[in-house]
């Protein structure tokens, strides 16, 4: 089902849901009537499902042992055939059947059992057993309610469509979409396959300032907040690149950080205002060493999250084994455009081929932001990658060190996979001087309105005049990469609470929130 679907509930189910949780809160006042609590302080469980799974995965059918249980977790399915009551209870680790009879538990407690609803948590005890088809099941001696759920989970056919309330309520998304939970999944594996491929490499994990005084790092608008105690107005931070190599400069050599960064620009299938990143620097060595690095990295990553390098983008699987095949941006341009460009040729020539190609342009960019400009628009949205693109103009790339042979482009790759930029990555320059005037450029830009260049950084001029070694860095795009992987479209899929519109609430106690 496509993310622009929806199935809005109809006016008959929202007063079915109003019905059912005034039905359920009944059932929280007869159980505090009775003098249990339907929301205790704790449950001793003993065991996650799936430690029961693996070590009774070979019980046969009929078969039932002494080996006692305690569980908790959710009630997502149940069904009733007289004397006995079979229901499904679901925790982190997956499912298990739960097997309630009236000989075991008693008339009073198979009652109780049965007035438990869908979504309620409990604590269970009992014997591991095999049903008589074979279903590993756990026969009930007694449970309890660790929370009442209030709310009608969505119908199990029709599950959870409308995309808005996936997102919005993504506790009950993750509930009742097998996939949303995969997504995740996959997810919380890759973020800890990339911790343990940096640590096995020597990598220190560190943690950097969120809130900073410089806008600086990337080239990004900025999210802008008032520190009180200081009055004085500080920026969310766009990447961590700056303290990152600060602590290159410190002697700590090889560093990563993963963790939020916060860009104040449109939302769409590709993009959200916090995002999560992962960067990483490495003194002595350089964006060719990024390049094996990266795409080491992503291959590894795949391999221990979905099993493969093999994706499909755009109905047509690729591989994401190393090498990748390395293209600079003007010959990427020339290809698919049949023009050639260069940031080294005179402005005017540049000029002529975006009126050419019919884009616009400020009278302020030179022959680099105008070659980017055409890559931007008419190229990159065609790679299907991976592939890396090297050598970006130094005009847009205000941290990375110049190539030998031409000062107007500068040692830097994005790796492109499905038209999306997934790394960037840099020979870091180190020059301070030549740092000092591409900074004090940006600068201006900034004063002439350019709202995505950054200040002059005065202390991080100053780290660099106590010597930054040669350096290569990358940072990668870590939603992306879990969009690749999972192969979904939209980055709200792959973020567990997405930007959105504030949303508004029913004034009235009596009727369901949000509904």
């Amino acid at each position: 089902m496509s993310d622009e679907t929806r199935a809005k509930p109809t006016a008959d189910e929202e007063v079915d849901a109003r019905d059912v949780r005034k039905v359920r809160m009944g059932k929280v006042d007869e159980l505090r009537a009775e003098g249990i609590d339907p929301y205790p302080h704790r449950f001793d469980r003993d065991h996650d499902i799936a430690d029961v799974r693996d070590r009774f995965a070979d019980l046969a059918a009929g078969d039932e042992t002494d080996y006692k249980v305690k569980l908790a977790g959710r009630i997502v399915l149940m069904r009733g055939h007289g004397k006995l009551v079979f229901a499904d209870l679901r925790d982190r680790t997956g499912s298990i059947q739960l097997f309630v009879s009236k000989s075991v538990v008693g008339a009073d407690e198979l009652s109780a059992f049965e007035n438990l609803d869908l979504g309620d948590w409990v604590g269970v005890e009992g014997t591991v057993m095999a049903s008589k088809r074979g279903e590993l099941s756990v026969k009930l001696n007694g449970f309890e309610v660790l929370a009442k759920c209030l709310r009608p989970l969505p119908d199990k056919v029709k599950g959870l469509a409308d995309v808005d309330t996936r997102f919005r309520q993504r506790y009950v998304d993750l509930v009742v979409n097998e996939d949303t939970r995969h997504v995740f999944n996959v997810r919380f594996k890759a973020i800890n396959a990339m911790r343990e491929w940096f640590h096995e490499r020597g990598y220190l994990a560190v943690e950097t300032p969120m809130l900073t005084m410089i806008q600086g790092g990337a080239t990004a608008r900025p999210f802008i907040t008032h520190y009180n105690a200081l009055d004085m107005d500080v920026y969310l931070r766009i990447a961590p690149e700056l303290y990152l190599k600060r602590l290159i400069v410190g002697g700590l050599e090889k560093v990563y950080e993963i963790g939020r960064v916060f860009r104040n620009e449109g939302v769409d299938t590709r993009h959200n205002p916090e995002f999560t990143m992962v960067e990483c620097y490495d003194a002595y060595a350089d964006y060719h060493d990024m390049m094996t690095l990266t795409e080491e990295l992503v291959s590894h990553v795949a391999k221990e999250t979905i099993g493969t390098t093999k994706v499909t983008v755009r109905g047509q699987e690729i591989d994401l084994a190393p090498p990748y095949p390395r293209e600079t941006m003007s010959d990427l341009i020339a290809d698919k455009l049949d023009v050639r460009v260069h940031p080294s040729m005179p402005v005017e020539e540049v000029r002529a081929v975006m009126d050419q190609l019919d884009l616009t342009y400020k009278d302020e960019w030179g022959s680099g932001k105008l070659c980017d400009q055409i890559y931007d628009k008419l190229v990159q949205e065609d790679v299907l990658g991976p592939v890396f693109v090297i050598d970006h103009p130094r005009e847009v790339s205000p941290l990375a060190k110049a190539t030998p042979k031409d000062p107007s482009v500068v040692e830097r790759f994005e790796l492109i996979i499905e038209g999306r930029e997934l790394a960037n990555a840099y020979s870091e320059l180190n020059d301070p001087t030549d740092q000092l005037e591409r900074f004090e450029a940006e600068a201006r830009n900034k004063a002439q309105g350019d709202v995505e260049a950054g200040d002059v950084d005065f202390d991080y001029v100053r780290a660099l005049e106590y010597g930054l070694p040669p350096t290569g860095g990358m940072g990668l795009g870590i939603d992306r990469l879990i969009m690749l992987l999972t192969g979904k479209t939209s980055i709200r899929e792959v973020i567990l609470f997405p930007t959105l519109r504030p949303e508004v609430f029913a004034d009235e106690p009596d009727e369901p929130l949000g509904d």
